[in-house]
């Protein structure tokens, strides 16, 4: 028998105490509502499953219980489970939740939630997630919805009827994490706030000029992206607050980022197999050694195994270096991108799947209508650590080299290997056979698609 009466609002990646709307919109129903979280077990399980991902998770949920008086139901189950539970538990008149634009485990975990819930005769009210649209069939107007999204005012949000939700023993979490490393960025809406303060107040002077650089972007680039990705700041928060101090790109990128969720959204096919169904045809020689060194950081270019190295141990690079590594994976290596795809996104620790898979296939050539760039990691080396520093800093066995030694570093350094493929060979072997592809009947007819539904 029901003997509570109350609404549920579902907590995704939107782990933040202010300009929360399904907060909000509970709220102004003046009846009990209760916040939830669900730890996964199938989540775990997934491919692109990451333990700092579910420390950074924890770590946000701890700081927002603190200043909610520990009153989240934090459940270890199945979503479905849970909400069986709760529906068997209370009367539920209304869930709330953000939209997630997630993996096609996510989806198809919210269509039985769905079902489940309209079983139940109970409501389920989706939000748009920092001006993400679900349900568009092309981008038609969507820049126009999206500046118009961030012009919304912030919301205020109280928590006056705010029930906490008691959760049985059976579906506790009960995972003991360790923190994370110090040398990676602490989760927490208060951690958010520091380091968009800190980009205002100085570090973002040299924002635009430094953007390419790896050493320098750790500095002047904002460093909210793990808070964006996690949802302890909005994106509408992020835009308010910055866009008085006219920082030069950075507003543009804060719409880009949306851009490539959107397309996520409308495809979320861009996890697991090529957007442009043409590029399934290309072959590769997906050479296991040379996979299992990049992974490791260990491909003889430094470059390369430092940013590999920095990624592994802070969780963090910037966007050129990100693209760099794809590159080389799939031009270089003649390695697939689902076979990195996965490794990348489980390090980083501000993995967004709807940039992460759009941008990955845009980097490995699959998508038919972008420029295909294949990186060399010599001249971005010169180009954007022409000292070394970052180098040196992450690949400490090469330290002592001068600048000019790094072009060839295994020549001064018995400890380091040899690169395991020829550059020109491998760009001329790459350039000739992408190109030659996008002559394909299917890639040119995908294109016109691909055109027609992600380019408005």
């Amino acid at each position: 028998m029901n003997l509570c009466s109350r609404n549920i609002v579902w907590l995704k990646g939107d782990l933040r105490s202010q300009d929360h709307e399904p907060i909000f919109y509970a709220e102004k129903l003046d009846i009990p509502y209760s916040l939830l979280y669900i730890f996964e077990p199938s989540q775990r399980f997934h491919p692109d499953y990451s333990e700092r991902h579910e420390q950074f998770v924890y770590g946000s949920l701890m700081d927002l219980q603190d200043k909610l008086n520990n009153s989240i139901g934090v459940f270890y189950g199945e979503a479905e489970d849970i909400f069986n539970l709760l529906i068997n538990k209370y009367n539920i008149n209304q869930v709330f939740s953000y939209q997630e634009s997630g993996t096609q485990i996510t989806w198809k975990r919210d269509q039985n939630v769905k079902k489940l819930l309209t079983d139940n005769q109970i409501n389920w009210k989706e939000f748009q997630r920092d001006g993400i649209v679900r349900g568009i069939k092309n981008r038609e107007n969507w820049d126009k919805l999206w500046y118009t999204q961030m012009q919304k005012p912030l919301l205020v949000n109280s928590y006056l009827n705010l029930s906490k939700l008691e959760v049985p023993k059976k579906f506790k979490y009960s995972f003991n994490l360790e923190p994370l490393p110090k040398q990676m960025q602490q989760p927490g809406e208060d951690n958010a706030w520091k380091y968009l303060q800190s980009f205002v107040n100085g570090r973002g002077k040299m924002y635009s000029k430094h953007i390419s650089k790896p050493t320098q972007s750790r500095t002047s680039c904002s460093r909210i992206s793990p808070y964006l990705a996690w949802g302890n700041i909005s994106v509408r928060q992020a835009y308010n607050f910055v866009k008085p101090y006219k920082i030069r790109g950075f507003l543009t990128r804060l719409k880009w980022r949306c851009h490539f969720i959107q397309k996520f959204e409308v495809e979320c096919d861009y996890e697991v197999r090529c957007i442009n169904r043409g590029y399934e045809l290309l072959n590769y020689k997906n050479n296991p050694e040379f996979l299992t060194a990049w992974m490791k950081g260990n491909t003889g270019y430094p470059l390369i195994d430092a940013n590999i190295r920095c990624l592994i141990n802070t969780g963090w690079i910037n966007f050129r270096m990100r693209a760099m590594l794809v590159s080389f994976l799939c031009h270089h290596l003649d390695i697939e991108w689902q076979k990195g795809s996965y490794y990348l996104g489980k390090l980083f620790l501000d993995y967004e799947p709807g940039i992460h898979f759009t941008q990955f296939q845009m980097q490995a050539g699959t998508t038919g209508i972008n420029t295909i760039r294949i990186y060399n990691p010599l001249k971005q080396a010169k180009d954007h650590d022409a000292n070394g520093l970052f180098i040196k800093k992450w690949v400490p066995e090469l330290s002592k080299l001068t600048a000019e030694e790094l072009i060839e570093p295994w020549m001064f350094a018995s400890s380091y290997p040899r690169p395991i493929i020829d550059l020109k060979i491998s760009h001329d072997y790459a350039r000739k056979k992408l190109w030659g592809h996008r002559k394909k009947p299917l890639v040119k007819q995908e294109n016109s698609r691909i055109l027609k539904t992600h380019v408005r």
